[in-house]
């Protein structure tokens, strides 16, 4: 790599991951170089790599991150879908049962992009790096951060012993990269508190709520006449409260005519780890269609366990005293309980938050990053309160249990959600705020509140909405 000659117009992102390269090519404008430093050595396709474990696991990009992405990387969907990505309409392509019983499959309201996580990350990375300012560091490990507890001036890196070997490489020489701004992206093993510690800042406040999930994913290629169009399948658990560990599963159908069926179960309910088990666990579900489809399926691969599901915020808006030079985002910033598929989308939009903050302000101006990481913040908000508005209410999930407004909000939710399953204006409300396309404030209008007190307007289905093609397509008449 060529040192950068200006650091002043240099950002440094950490981490070549989705989040990572997204906020790389956020910066891209401002500056004259963007290192993006990353521990792995990346393939050059849609391959799998070693610190990217829950890539083996389902992914998907709800509408309001596939919006932030394009507006990064305006090409980004037509790029996807030619590489095998899928578009699908929300609740039209979804057969959803929740713990108040099934959903219709309303008129589209929002879509997700389905794919495997590979080629998301293959995707974009290849998008960003066309920019000629973004600069790829891979093989490189973090060491800390340089400078003071008032500015950052640099990051320290390690390349990996063997990184370069055979072209005259450095592999385990340590060196500071220099630079106007860095950004940790680097997910849940992030070193940031840590480091900010180290320059004399004080520990950030943090909060975590584990419910205690364990995921179990498996793929599978789908029955040749349902490789193309089919629904996603998603059987919710009973809702948290009713003393019983909470099992659930979906089934997304990916690129190459493939499913990816991830299963899922809290504290005593966890999903097996042998390939024999896999169907028996999906089919003692709330309800066996999931079992009942894999069942008719080819495996592909053996079963990728995981326990990393923790949700875990880390308010360093809130801190009394900010470098210059430095902001966190992504995981790094905040941690979701994979369950609710918002992470990547939350990354996207954090990413334009970035963006828009130092266009307002302007590169290099004092306080930005300080302004950086509150904008950054804002987007976390609404898929926190999501995900920990169920989490919380797991045995053992915090140290305190559930909060008075912890209870109330879920029972509110709960009725909105019983009302949405026979109200399609209630459905879309809803699907605006798991979409991440609006706040949850849209969830307490009068309209709203209205239709909640009044409940569902058609009756509940008896049973999942899947058409007679789609079951004759996946072998199940």
């Amino acid at each position: 790599m060529t040192e950068p000659s200006n650091p002043a117009r240099t950002a440094v992102v950490l981490g070549g991951s989705h989040t990572g390269m997204l906020a790389a090519r956020a910066l891209a404008e401002f500056v004259d170089r963007v290192v993006v430093v990353e521990r792995d050595e990346l393939p050059d396709g849609a391959e799998p790599r070693k610190g990217l474990p829950q890539a083996r696991h389902a992914h998907m990009l709800w509408s309001g991150g596939v919006r932030a992405v394009e507006e990064l990387l305006p090409d980004i969907t037509e790029a996807l879908r030619d590489a095998g990505a899928r578009r699908a309409p929300v609740t039209t392509d979804m057969v959803v049962m929740a713990s108040q019983g099934w959903f219709r499959r309303w008129a589209e309201s929002h879509h997700v992009v389905l794919a495997g996580r590979d080629l998301l990350d293959a995707t974009v990375r290849t998008e960003v790096l066309a920019d000629g300012r973004v600069e790829l560091l891979d093989g490189t490990e973090v060491l800390g951060l340089e400078g003071t507890a008032g500015t950052v001036t640099g990051v320290r890196v390690r390349t990996q012993a063997g990184a370069a070997q055979g072209e005259g490489g450095d592999g385990g020489r340590e060196r500071v990269l220099a630079a106007g701004l860095v950004v940790d992206a680097t997910g849940r093993g992030s070193g940031a508190s840590r480091w900010l510690t180290a320059l004399g800042l004080p520990e950030v406040e943090r909060r975590e709520v584990d419910s205690g999930l364990a995921y179990a994913t498996r793929l599978f290629l789908a029955p040749e006449a349902a490789r193309d169009g089919f629904p996603v399948v998603n059987v919710q658990a009973d809702p948290p409260g009713t003393g019983r560990p909470g099992r659930s599963g979906f089934l997304l159908p990916i690129e190459d005519g493939r499913w990816i069926v991830t299963l899922c179960g809290t504290r005593g309910g966890e999903p097996p780890t042998e390939a024999e088990e896999f169907a028996r666990f999906a089919r003692g579900l709330r309800h066996p269609l999931i079992g009942e489809l894999i069942e008719r399926a080819e495996p592909l691969t053996d079963i990728s366990f995981t326990r990393t599901t923790v949700n875990r915020r880390h308010f360093y808006e809130r801190m009394a005293a900010w470098p210059e030079n430095f902001a966190v985002l992504g995981d790094a910033l905040a941690a979701f309980n994979p369950v609710y598929g918002h992470g990547m989308s939350v990354a996207a939009q954090s990413a334009v938050a970035l963006r828009e903050a130092v266009r307002r302000h302007g590169w290099g101006t004092p306080g930005l990053s300080r302004r950086v990481q509150r904008a950054v913040a804002r987007p976390v908000n609404a898929a926190w309160d999501l995900a920990i508005g169920q989490d919380v209410f797991y045995p053992g999930a915090t140290e305190n249990g559930p909060t008075l407004r912890d209870r109330l909000l879920a029972a509110y939710v709960d009725r909105l959600m019983h009302t949405a399953t026979g109200n399609g204006r209630i459905a879309r409300r809803v699907t605006d705020v798991t979409s991440l396309e609006r706040g949850p404030e849209v969830l307490l209008s009068p309209s709203v509140l209205l239709a909640a007190a009044v409940g569902p307007l058609k009756p509940a289905l008896s049973g999942p909405p899947l058409t007679a093609e789609e079951r004759k397509a996946a072998g199940l008449v």
